[in-house]
């Protein structure tokens, strides 16, 4: 329950309200990009509960259950075919005081913190290569390439492409393992969880990009004969990355966090 119509990327642009009437909260707005909202009992929402100050100070944190009268649900048909996202409106749903997560007005302190640990799942998620002994990507190019003699992919040039591939995929599993071996127990992923969040998703583009590229006319199918379920499913797969640099907070915001708060670079 972050994104609005509205407030994406400039987050804290938010206008979905939360006016105290006694107890409760009457929440009214909109947000999107709510993953798997059609399939959740819960959620968590910011909401606008003041206009006073910076509009950071204004922004509570607040826990809803989806059944409350009032929510609706609407899941989001994206371009891969799937409906993964959906959006989500109020209209006066009634909501206890109870559910705030820490302080009414400080919830912009608790969203941080929260996107944080996300930017920190997208890394590991988008690092993995799979369960396989052997990478999908080698496994792709036996397939649709072929191999040598010598039991190497036979084109030269997919060979290094895959194995480039490879090489980054590794060297960001052992930056993973790097920054979680440098954190005490206890403490929360900083701002290098962005750091985590652009590559992973820059990374996952370009490997699924290049899984299209080996499979070559077999990764343009949608539906029907001539194209088997992982074909398929690589095609929707593919679809779907293009929107990795985007949710979660876009590759560029991720950039300027990195530029302030990791290199210390002046605004």
């Amino acid at each position: 329950g972050y994104s609005e119509p509205g407030a994406g990327s400039d987050l804290a642009s938010l206008r979905c309200t939360a006016v105290r009437d006694g107890d409760d909260f009457l929440v009214t707005g909109q947000k999107v990009w709510t993953s798997y909202g059609d399939l959740s009992d819960w959620m968590f929402v910011l909401v606008r509960t003041s206009s006073d100050g910076r509009k950071q100070a204004g922004i509570t944190f607040l826990l809803v259950d989806l059944d409350t009268e009032g929510v609706h649900v609407e899941p989001t048909r994206l371009i891969s075919g799937k409906s993964p996202f959906c959006e989500t409106f109020f209209d006066n749903a009634r909501v206890p005081v109870a559910n705030v997560v820490g302080d009414v007005d400080g919830g912009w302190t608790v969203a941080k913190a929260v996107l944080e640990f996300e930017r920190s799942t997208h890394g590991e998620v988008f690092s993995t290569a799979g369960t396989s002994e052997e990478s999908p990507l080698v496994s792709a190019a036996r397939r649709y390439v072929g191999s040598d003699a010598g039991g190497r992919i036979a084109d030269a040039v997919v060979r290094d492409a895959v194995a480039r591939s490879e090489m980054d995929r590794a060297c960001f599993e052992l930056t993973i393992a790097r920054i979680a071996a440098a954190r005490k127990p206890g403490d929360p992923p900083g701002a290098e969880s962005s750091l985590l969040k652009v590559y992973a998703s820059e990374f996952n583009m370009r490997r699924k990009h290049l899984a299209t590229g080996i499979a070559g006319p077999q990764a343009l199918g949608w539906e029907g004969d001539g194209f088997d379920d992982d074909e398929l499913d690589g095609t929707r797969d593919w679809l779907r990355s293009r929107g990795n640099s985007i949710e979660g907070g876009t590759s560029e915001v991720q950039l300027n966090i990195i530029a302030k708060r990791v290199l210390g670079l002046p605004d």
